[in-house]
């Protein structure tokens, strides 16, 4: 059956593959450029496989599982992946919020405790408690899962689209980004909890994927269904929806920034998954909330996840106001872009020339700008005058000032009278969550002067663009709605001042500002719309965030790409964008192989040759070439790196002989199934230095047929460099044969040709078209009666 299986795959092959006279005119395309690429910071990044190798060990796998049993099994393990995703992620997310806000309302508590009798006293406890907690998070970073740095998103989207970044997506990695984020927020900095929890989710997404994890002895045989890349692929993406589910309680903003910002294919039946798995997320969310809100969860209440209710702000706004608000897109826009700029150009240095040094002096970094900022936080709203509070108003359930110790709106902080409050800060010395809030609410028309907005403004600003890039793990969505939120008030305060309607809240325009800074600095639209409507659960403002974050993301593109390409790119990350270059229209496949001849394999080939030429370069694929009967070279598949370090160590397939098998001699059995190739997730998998070889071994053969993938694609060599862009990224290709131009057809392949449909009470397929199984036939008889040489095109799709 093998050696049916062996010869009737070189014959497809032979069919498939157009000839290539010899190694100098062939031209084969790895865009990878090598297995290997070196990223900026010293770490390599590798592409991924997936495409579905069609070898023997796949195709006899899948006979044996085209049962129908099967298939509802592999379904329902998807849904049920899909749950646990949901549930973990959710769990996770849940227990990074509580300790959070606990450790965050530990500080404060004490703080303002302390400066009732002194703020000297206080300041010092303060700076004290946000040191110790920002070194915890750089010394589990440095020390002990350095992947886990940053946001996690552009690694992610890189991911996804097909690149893999060694350790994005171990176990370490993900206890690194939990325990990491719960110093660095809890600590103070100018960032966030939301990109690290994106990353968190794919984390658990990956691990449950291959059966948890076998180096720290957590791993379960029962989980290790998914071996492919293409099916890691789809639970990451279930893991991302999550983690932004989790992060703003807002599941369908979830399934459309999955769609919009780190997925590059996409497909129906994993909406379905995605979607499901971000309503778990929300269910668990939930059910933690309300059990939270017996007290069981210290200082974690109805605040502690990122959600501002301003359903009972304005209700209605005029035609007047879009004037304004289309300005607070142009600067969000702008400043945006800025962000941008000034974080590449801050963090370039920062690799360059700082974090070359080691990690003692991340570690010195990360505290001096956890200094800083806790010196700017309680230093800067010293340096303020309190200000009267206004008159009370029973309806809007605020009190002011804040009694002693209490953090919120109306903070009385450094006042000589009580019933006095500290606008600035009320924004500064407060949670961002908290903060957020503050410029959010309505119904507090003046509460912050605009000396006191600005200079939040101007220092935030700052601390964001120094605070990104040091090595802890750091979210840009809270810093981005802190910024836009209090240019936002401000224009809002203007508005106010100068329309003197009734109906406008400053807390309003707060919110568009928000918007408008991340659409200017992410550049995404139709998710970050939806977040924000949910987050804020006021559907009447859906149509000035759309008006905000078109101009936003329209001024900023004029200016740079978003945040997560300019890192991905600064990072080393090679990601395909969904357009190809303009330049790309002008050239052709060929122009894109490069001068460098293509190493290739005979169908057997010498163990010895294989060890020198694995050894010699860092390809991940090569050609497998026959001779035909009248002695020219025939490509008959693709065999990649991964497969043959497999083959080396196991040594089961070597052989004597220098002949290939004999397909009438019954061939031998395969002693290798498809999850023996499978490379483990965002690891480095077999290496040479891990294989050793005799001198026997040496001298013994491997007849590659078996493992080769039959029907790699294939391009024309003068085809246009757009077409192959897009081939290639749609596909999810790695490696793509460019060859000379076909000479034959042999067939026509229509729309009607590629529709299938089962067969009554039959576990086989049969095209509609009876005219396909006419020509099959009739090809069958031509191949018996005559050895003639086979065409260079297999067929046309339109």
């Amino acid at each position: 059956m093998l050696a049916n299986h062996i010869q009737n795959g070189i014959e497809s092959a032979r069919v498939a593959w157009s000839r290539i006279p010899n190694s100098d005119e062939s031209q084969f395309v790895d865009h990878d450029g090598v297995g290997l690429l070196k990223k900026n910071d010293g770490s390599a990044v590798e592409s991924l496989d997936y495409e579905v190798i069609e070898n023997f060990a796949y195709r006899e796998e899948q006979a044996h599982r085209r049962r129908k049993l099967y298939v509802s099994y592999l379904l329902v393990v998807k849904w049920f992946f899909a749950l646990l995703i949901g549930i973990c992620t959710g769990l996770a997310a849940v227990f990074i919020n509580i300790s959070v806000e606990n450790f965050a309302g530990w500080k404060y508590s004490v703080t303002f405790n302390i400066i009732q009798k002194s703020y000297v006293a206080g300041f010092i406890v303060y700076i004290l408690i946000n040191l110790v907690l920002v070194y915890s998070s750089v010394y589990i970073i440095t020390q002990f899962s350095p992947a886990a740095a940053g946001s996690g998103i552009p690694e992610i989207k890189g991911y996804l689209n097909g690149v893999d970044t060694h350790g994005i997506l171990l176990f370490r990695t993900l206890i690194g980004k939990v325990f990491g984020s719960i110093g660095s927020v809890g600590g103070g900095l100018a960032l966030g909890k939301e990109g690290p929890l994106v990353h968190t989710g794919a984390c658990i997404a990956s691990l449950l994927g291959q059966g948890g994890s076998t180096k720290y002895h957590l791993n379960s045989r029962w989980f290790n269904v998914f071996k492919s890349d293409r099916d890691r692929r789809d639970l990451v993406t279930c893991g991302c929806a999550a983690g932004v589910a989790a992060a703003f309680r807002a599941p369908v903003g979830g399934v459309l920034f999955a769609l919009e910002e780190v997925t590059s294919w996409w497909r129906s039946q994993l909406m379905w998954r995605v979607f499901f798995t971000s309503a778990i997320v929300a269910v668990v969310v939930r059910t933690a909330m309300g059990w939270c809100k017996s007290g069981k969860c210290g200082h974690f209440g109805s605040g502690g996840f990122i959600i501002w209710d301003v359903s009972d702000g304005q209700e209605d706004y005029s035609f007047a106001e879009l004037l304004p608000m289309a300005i607070i897109g142009v600067i969000g826009g702008l400043l945006g872009a800025l962000f941008n700029q000034l974080t590449l150009y801050i963090t370039t240095w920062r690799r360059n020339h700082l974090h070359k040094k080691g990690n003692r002096v991340k570690i010195i970094e990360a505290c001096l700008v956890s200094l800083l900022t806790s010196v700017i936080s309680f230093g800067l709203p010293l340096l303020r005058k309190c200000s009267p509070c206004p008159e009370p108003d029973p309806t809007s359930g605020i009190e002011c000032p804040r009694p002693p110790g209490m953090y919120g709106n109306y903070v009385n902080f450094y006042c000589s009278k009580d019933n006095e409050y500290n606008d600035l800060a009320t924004i500064f010395f407060n949670t961002q969550d908290d903060a957020i809030r503050n410029l959010f609410s309505a119904k507090t028309i003046n509460e912050y002067s605009s000396q006191s907005l600005l200079t939040f403004l101007v220092m935030f600003y700052a601390l964001a663009v120094v605070t990104f890039g040091t090595a802890v793990p750091a979210g840009q969505f809270v810093p981005g709605i802190m910024i836009g939120s209090t240019y936002g008030r401000l224009v809002g305060m203007f508005v106010v001042k100068y329309y003197r309607k009734l109906n406008i809240e400053e807390g309003t325009y707060a919110l568009l500002g928000a918007a408008s800074f991340l659409g200017g600095s992410m550049r995404m639209t139709v998710s970050l719309c939806v977040i924000m409507v949910e987050i804020t659960n006021n559907l009447k403002l859906l149509p000035l965030i759309m008006l905000v974050l078109l101009i936003s993301k329209a001024v900023g593109d004029a200016f740079n790409d978003g945040i997560y390409e300019e890192q991905a790119r600064l990072r080393g990350i090679p990601l395909l964008e969904s357009k190809p270059k303009y330049e790309m229209r002008n050239m052709i496949a060929k122009e894109a192989c490069g001068s460098g001849r293509v190493v290739s394999f005979p169908r057997v080939v010498k163990v010895s040759d294989v060890f020198s030429i694995l050894q010699s370069n860092t390809h991940n694929g090569f050609p497998v070439i026959e001779h035909t009967r009248s002695g020219e070279p025939l490509v008959i598949g693709l065999v990649l790196r991964s497969h043959l370090l497999v083959i080396l160590q196991s040594k089961v397939d070597f052989q004597h002989s220098p002949l290939p098998s004999d397909p009438r001699a019954g061939g031998r059995s395969i002693r290798h199934d498809s999850g023996e190739f499978a490379k483990p997730v965002s690891s480095k998998g077999i290496c040479l230095d891990d294989i050793h070889l005799t001198s026997e071994d040496l001298e013994m053969y491997i007849d590659l047929a078996p493992f080769l993938n039959p029907s790699p694609y294939i391009v024309p060599e003068d085809m246009s460099l757009t077409k192959v862009y897009n081939l290639f990224r749609q596909l999810g290709l790695r490696h793509l044969f460019v060859v000379p131009r076909p000479s034959r057809v042999v067939g026509l392949i229509t729309r009607k040709d590629l529709l299938i449909e089962d067969a009554e009470n039959v576990n086989t397929l049969e095209l509609r078209a009876t005219s396909v199984r006419t020509q099959h036939q009739n090809k069958r008889l031509t191949a018996r009666n005559a050895d003639v040489e086979r065409p260079l095109l297999n067929g046309l799709l339109s």
